[in-house]
């Protein structure tokens, strides 16, 4: 374990009619302690875990790879600021990390190719083989594998999207194994029935204010999935 908790101060935000102040779970929520070194955040879209997970990110250090910035038809000023209104406790200071989302991971893939445009050994790292020459699918978990050895925080939003449900299952064994050598902590949001179900984690939901730990078999996705599969019919009708 490395982080050992947060603290949102709701009394100090700047404002409660912009995003991502206007969401009642931050208002509400003052700390979530982790207790495992594997934590999901779950909730529907709009939820707020994506934006935790990213605040949580640039609170501790952590890079997020974006993309080049662009003209928008409104900007809020304020949607980047839940960072500065987080405390975290450490067990033994802070430690390097890494956020993964799907939908910006190309923008380290591309850099990494140039990189290895001058050094090619830097793709041994990654298995010998351009990112960008793999299947999403296989060039995430070529990053997964590689990356997850070194000692850190890794916060990964949705890991699941470009995952085939076999996929997904190497990642959660991937997980497993990982969390129990103890030298990486991970903290993802997902929608993943399967990614949840891994043993000795927690959930946490945040479709309800504050944020709670929630059991696997309690979860929306749980419940929703089990009733689709044992009687898609009936869920249709």
């Amino acid at each position: 374990m490395h982080l050992k908790r947060i603290a949102l101060t709701p009394d100090k935000y700047p404002t409660d009619a912009d995003y991502p102040f206007n969401l009642p779970i931050f208002r509400i929520t003052r700390s979530i302690d982790f207790s495992k070194p594997i934590s999901f955040f779950v909730g529907e879209n709009g939820s707020g875990k994506s934006t935790l997970l990213r605040a949580i990110a640039m609170k501790c250090g952590i890079h997020i790879w974006e993309g080049m910035e662009r003209t928008r038809f409104h900007y809020n000023r304020h949607e980047k600021d839940l960072c500065r209104y987080i405390n975290a406790e450490w067990a033994e200071g802070p430690v390097p990390g890494s956020f993964f989302a799907s939908e910006i991971f190309r923008n380290f893939a591309v850099n990494l190719d140039e990189w290895a445009s001058m050094s090619p050994a830097t793709l041994e790292y990654f298995g010998g083989k351009s990112l960008l020459e793999q299947s999403h699918g296989q060039c995430h978990m070529s990053f997964f594998r590689s990356r997850f050895r070194i000692r850190g925080l890794y916060l990964l939003d949705e890991p699941e999207n470009a995952l085939s449900p076999k996929r997904q299952i190497e990642l959660l064994e991937l997980l497993d194994r990982i969390g129990k050598e103890g030298h990486a902590q991970f903290i993802i949001a997902t929608h993943s029935p399967i990614l949840m179900a891994l043993p000795g984690s927690e959930i946490f939901s945040f479709d309800r204010a504050p944020v709670e730990r929630i059991d696997y078999e309690d979860t929306d996705h749980y419940r929703i999935y089990r009733t689709f599969l044992n009687d898609r019919k009936a869920l249709l009708s």
